[in-house]
């Protein structure tokens, strides 16, 4: 089992990345010390592995909810769901939240946490590649807004993480794929040597190699918990790994919540923000082509021939990273190294989506 560390003071928290560790009962009683425990999983979960992880962790008092899958229950109504749970079992201060699913389970049930009076502590329990390389670690928790994603939500740290990879082995095709973008896109902002690393070893991580998982979660998460540690609230360095999510985010509410799968709309900006960047003389032609290759190869979507430019433009100027000045964006000065730029010139952006969207209709 690999432990990562992501170090924030008083609320510092460890990442267990390893094989079995849902039905790891020496862990989970360690991990999970409350003898009140709402477990919030979904219907495609829960008949793998709620009832596994309910034996192994056996509280005092024990209840799970079932949710529906999908982009399109992270709502405020579904967030109610968990909070009137809560209240009608009594549940107090120092009571657990367990959030067992993917993206969408661990952002409902975190940002519950943040809310149930005033903040409890929860758990991450990810089962999808993109929730254990990504979501699950940082204590970003929020629900969607008709008009905007994640528009709703808090900063709240879980007490821990427990990512087993063998989750990662009942996953369909497509969704292990959409994570895959989370990690590719670490690779961007910050390890050239890891992007190169996926490059040469793409085949073995696509056959799910125990060895390959393990890596490409660890990696993951090491950078991921280096720069939380370092801007927990999103003040500086913390904006690089929205890398292709200015793009994306849009592009999910313009599409409709469950059209691309998060991981996919994040490919897509990810070769928006690459040509972007190379619109602006960042990087070059050659370091354009190997990533939307990679994405390519990773079974993952570059472009989509149904963007409208203007209404996408509209939806980024709402994204969270937004100032009154416009548009603030992250593009690539080199493979492993990502920067912020403020109102970069929309004509440009409209060129790259608009050529994109082209490129993706032939």
């Amino acid at each position: 089992m690999d432990t990562i560390q992501v170090a924030l003071g008083e609320r510092s928290y460890p990442i267990h990345i390893g094989s079995g560790l849902i039905s790891d009962q020496e862990l989970l009683r360690h991990s999970i010390p409350a003898t009140q425990v709402l477990i919030v999983t979904n219907e495609v979960v829960a008949p793998l592995y709620l009832n596994a992880f309910e034996d192994a962790l056996s509280a005092k008092q024990q209840h799970s909810l079932i949710l529906p899958d999908g982009e399109s229950e992270k709502t405020l109504a579904s967030l109610a769901q968990i909070l009137d749970k809560l209240v009608e079992q009594g549940f107090h201060r120092d009571a657990y939240l367990v959030a067992l699913g993917g993206g969408v389970i661990g952002d409902l049930t975190g940002f519950a946490a943040a809310c149930y009076q005033r903040g409890i502590k929860f758990a991450q329990i990810p089962t999808t590649l993109l929730a254990q390389v990504d979501s699950s670690v940082g204590g970003k928790t929020a629900v969607n807004h008709p008009k905007a994603k994640n528009m709703i939500g808090a900063f709240h740290q879980p007490s821990c993480v427990l990512a087993d990879t063998n989750t990662l082995k009942s996953l369909p095709t497509r969704e292990f794929s959409a994570g895959l973008a989370e990690v590719i896109k670490h690779g961007l902002i910050l390890d050239s040597t890891f992007f190169n690393w996926l490059e040469n070893n793409l085949q073995e991580v696509l056959a799910q190699d125990s060895s390959a998982l393990t890596h490409i979660v660890s990696r993951s998460c090491e950078i991921k918990a280096d720069i939380v540690s370092k801007d927990e609230y999103e003040q500086g360095a913390r904006a690089l790994l929205n890398l292709g999510h200015t793009f994306g985010h849009a592009l999910e509410s313009l599409m409709g919540y469950g059209e691309w799968l998060h991981g996919e709309a994040v490919s897509i900006g990810i070769n928006l923000a690459a040509e972007t960047s190379k619109e602006l003389g960042m990087i070059k032609t050659d370091d354009c082509e190997r990533i939307r290759s990679l994405l390519k190869q990773a079974g993952l979507p570059v472009t989509d021939s149904k963007i409208e430019p203007d209404a996408l433009l509209k939806l980024m100027r709402m994204d969270k990273k937004a100032s009154a000045s416009g548009i603030r964006m992250i593009l690539l000065e080199d493979l492993g190294k990502a920067v912020v730029v403020s109102s970069p010139e929309e004509k440009v952006i409209k060129k790259i989506i608009q050529t994109q969207s082209v490129v993706g209709s032939v």
